[in-house]
């Protein structure tokens, strides 16, 4: 069955972080990027994550970021529940220790990483990425992570790998949307490999300045910002290189909505709406005035064209969704 609900609005307009306003130090210390997210539960404060401002050519965009309170209470997470507000009521079951990243398929160097590892495989930089969602809304977030490319580079693949298949924990004793039957679980992504190398597509683990919080794809997501949201696979737990396209949950669940690319194009339309125009969350003010936030044109690739562009040259990118 294929649900899409309707976006709940907002509960209120807050400003951004004073955190984040004036943090533009570089931080260092591993220790730091080892603190568990449930051992501040009690304190309602997540763990800093040090991060260091990307030189990467988009990842700082001069928007204003949305608020931290709409960022972390308007998700999409069905493990958690179809709802916006679900993944933030029902996300504090998830365990994010221990926790393991399985890398495998085709490469010389498989293994499993433990996610303390793979905090510190790379340097920590902050990136302010446009989050575009097939719904019609979008958000500006801070991230804190590194190119997915630092962990692919150190499999050492083989010739035979041409796409990286994501796959996400799906474990009914944490997660009561794994429960209902509205994907074929286990969460499945996937890109082609020029796509997964490309330095704008990050591994990331936090936002904000602090580790990622359960209703965000904790520990470990992906964040493609050219793309869709639901492109992002949330709460990772297997990496795998393969030969063939893999088959993406939500392309197995409605192929004729959701194809394997699902770049943002204004210019195709969803089959149940247009893709023309955005809804910013957090603009338009609080409660039901959100309904009327003034909508603008969205962007192809969202904005990201000039850095993007030229990995589908010669393609229809209608034909090819």
């Amino acid at each position: 069955m294929h649900l899409i609900q309707r976006p709940d609005e907002p509960a209120s307009e807050i400003t951004p972080r004073e955190v984040y306003e004036s943090r533009r130090r570089l931080l260092t210390g591993a220790a730091a990027l080892a603190l568990m997210p449930q051992a501040f539960a009690q304190s309602g404060k997540l763990p800093k994550l040090p991060a260091v401002k990307s030189a990467v050519p988009g990842a700082q965009t001069m928007e204003k970021p949305t608020s931290y309170s709409d960022v972390t209470s308007y998700n999409n997470f069905y493990e958690f529940g179809t709802d916006k507000a679900d993944p933030a009521e029902n996300a504090h079951t998830l365990r994010t220790r221990p926790w393991t990243v399985s890398v495998e398929g085709e490469c010389a160097k498989p293994g499993k990483y433990d996610i303390d590892a793979l905090l510190k495989l790379a340097p920590m930089e902050e990136r302010i990425y446009r989050l575009r969602c097939v719904e019609g809304w979008s958000m500006v977030i801070p991230w804190e992570g590194y190119s997915l490319a630092e962990l692919i580079k150190r499999a050492e693949l083989n010739s035979r790998a041409k796409y990286v298949e994501f796959t996400s924990l799906a474990d009914k004793s944490q997660m009561p949307g794994v429960r209902a039957n509205v994907l074929d679980w286990p969460y499945i992504e996937g890109l082609r490999m020029d796509e997964a190398m490309h330095p704008l597509t990050l591994l990331t683990f936090g936002l904000y300045g602090e580790v990622l919080p359960n209703q965000n794809g904790a520990p470990v997501r992906l964040t493609v910002p050219w793309k869709y949201g639901f492109k992002s696979a949330k709460s990772i737990v297997k990496i795998r290189f393969v030969e063939k396209q893999p088959m993406s949950s939500w392309t197995k669940a409605a192929q004729q909505e959701y194809g394997f690319f699902s770049n943002v194009n204004p210019n195709v339309d969803h089959p149940r709406w247009s893709q023309a125009t955005e809804r910013r969350i957090g603009e338009g003010g609080g409660g039901l005035s959100a309904l009327f936030a003034k909508r603008r044109a969205t962007l192809m690739f969202n904005g990201y064209e000039p850095q993007v562009g030229q990995l589908y040259a010669g393609m229809d990118l209608k034909k090819n969704y």
